[in-house]
């Protein structure tokens, strides 16, 4: 009965905040929510959300590798960032995991690619999620900073993690070892098949960093990231893990005192204490509607609340103990999931189609550049980013006409996807169960070929109709400016009406 009221629910505010906004009202607003195996049906962990940028975003599957002792990388930001840095090197590991990942490819003074996590071969998923710190941290940042990035820190973690709590420890030992890059402050949502964590670093140089346990009985909605109270003695608590000085420091600056007998508060004491609509709705939302399905979860990220113009894709990990590496699940919509569908990507796809790869629309660069013979025919293919943006375009124009047929048209495409998985998986089971490895890869990049094929075919067909009925019953409307673009969300919410 809570899974209808919640589906009734979100039907209706699909249709109503459509008309309210598709954009944010402050910068970084990327979101993650988590989903402990005890409230959903299946006994799996479900983590999702998106990253709020600008630039073209394009989906890749990064192969394990090797590397020979001695093997660095570049880390961090350059002078060029809001808070200017310099690179620095730091060792790379020997080995390193497969993993699948939304890349992007502009943040100011951040290397590109740059990315927010994804999910890796040992199922472990990351999410990247804006944690402002207080105005005394961002103050007291070195000018120059070094260290790792939050680009960095998420991609290291997929690389190297063999568990969420993993996760945490490579990035807590990173930055107490080289510091941290901040544009501000950060967190990291991490989540396996057994439970979650939100890591929070923050802004300053001190190497402060704080991380919590998310159990299986628990839903978390990071919007910004946010960590409450926790123990004085946290460092003996299984729960918790952070840097050292995180007490000390607090106390050090005043901005705490242990005597006055009242809770260290994280947020309130490091960082800016708010919450982002609709983080605590949503979370209750999804606490009255337990167990949460994976339907219900891509529902979740869909939600016009979150996902927006400025989303510049739509992730969800589906975490299931028992399943065999190669047939771990992220889906995937290629840009704002409020008009994309979600695509169901294993991790071992061998590749991801050309149409969902990189382009040039909205690439760091390339309005100055020409294209190269080598990568003519990739530019040559459509781009799935630029068609379902433009069918959000035309869809937000009129959202009481056209949303509805549109989450609808989503909605039953990706329920034949969720349908498909135990076949999909059986079958690929039974090749690599008789020696067939090969096959049993091929099968699965197949499968999402096909499946990203028949997403960009059914965007391109509501976009045909939608495009041709705007015209006829509305016409096209004429901007009423020249100003084609913003640095800024303008400090206010952008009307869809």
């Amino acid at each position: 009965m809570a899974s209808k009221k919640l589906a009734h629910k979100s039907a209706v505010v699909v249709v109503f905040l459509a008309l309210l906004t598709l954009t944010p009202t402050i910068s970084h607003a990327s979101y993650a929510i988590y989903v402990g195996k005890n409230l959903t049906d299946d006994g799996s962990v479900l983590i999702g959300g998106s990253g709020d940028e600008v630039s073209s975003h394009w989906l890749e599957v990064v192969p394990a590798d090797r590397f020979p002792a001695g093997t660095t990388i570049k880390v961090g930001v350059d002078e060029t960032a809001n808070m200017p840095g310099k690179y620095i090197q730091i060792p790379q590991a020997l080995r390193t995991f497969r993993y699948l990942t939304m890349n992007y490819s502009d943040y100011e003074g951040f290397p590109p690619p740059i990315t927010n996590g994804g999910l890796n071969e040992n199922n472990v998923a990351g999410r990247d999620v804006w944690s402002p710190s207080r105005p005394e941290l961002i103050a007291m940042t070195p000018n120059p900073q070094t260290g790792p990035s939050y680009s960095d820190l998420s991609r290291i973690a997929m690389e190297r993690a063999r568990s969420a709590r993993e996760a945490v420890e490579i990035v807590g030992k990173l930055i107490d070892e080289y510091g941290y890059s901040t544009y501000g402050g950060n967190s990291h949502m991490f989540a396996d098949e057994n439970e979650g964590w939100v890591l929070i670093n923050f802004a300053g140089g001190k190497g402060l960093w704080i991380a919590q346990r998310l159990g299986p009985d628990e839903i978390r909605v990071s919007y910004p990231g946010d960590i409450g109270n926790i123990p004085l003695n946290f460092q003996e608590d299984p729960n918790y893990m952070g840097s050292q000085n995180f007490i000390e420091f607090a106390v050090e600056q005043g901005w705490f005192d242990p005597d006055a007998g009242e809770p260290f508060n994280v947020t309130a004491v490091y960082g800016e204490d708010f919450a982002q609509y609709p983080r605590d709705e949503l979370e209750q939302e999804l606490r009255q509607s337990a167990p949460i399905s994976l339907r219900q979860m891509l529902d979740a990220v869909r939600d016009p609340r979150l996902s927006k113009d400025t989303t510049g894709y739509g992730q969800v990990a589906h975490l299931r103990a028992g399943v065999r590496p190669e047939n771990r699940t992220l889906w995937v919509a290629a840009t704002g999931s409020i008009t994309t569908p979600f695509v169901p990507y294993r991790i071992g796809v061998q590749s991801i189609p050309m149409e969902f790869g990189k382009h040039r629309y909205l690439t760091k660069g390339e309005a100055t550049r020409f294209v190269t013979p080598d990568w003519q025919i990739q530019e040559a293919t459509e781009f799935a980013g630029r068609s379902f943006k433009r069918l959000m375009y035309f869809t937000c124009d009129h959202p009481e006409k056209f949303l509805p047929e549109v989450t609808e048209a989503l909605t039953a495409f990706e329920d034949q996807l969720i349908a498909d998985t135990v076949s999909v998986e059986q079958t690929s089971n039974a090749l690599f169960d008789s020696g067939h490895e090969e096959l049993a890869l091929k099968y699965l990049t197949e499968y999402s070929d096909k499946a990203a094929s028949s997403a960009l075919a059914l965007g391109n067909a509501l976009l045909g109709s939608i495009e041709a009925r705007t015209r006829l019953l509305f016409g096209l409307r004429s901007p009423e400016t020249n100003e084609l673009s913003r640095l800024d969300y303008d400090n206010g919410i952008v009307k869809c009406e």
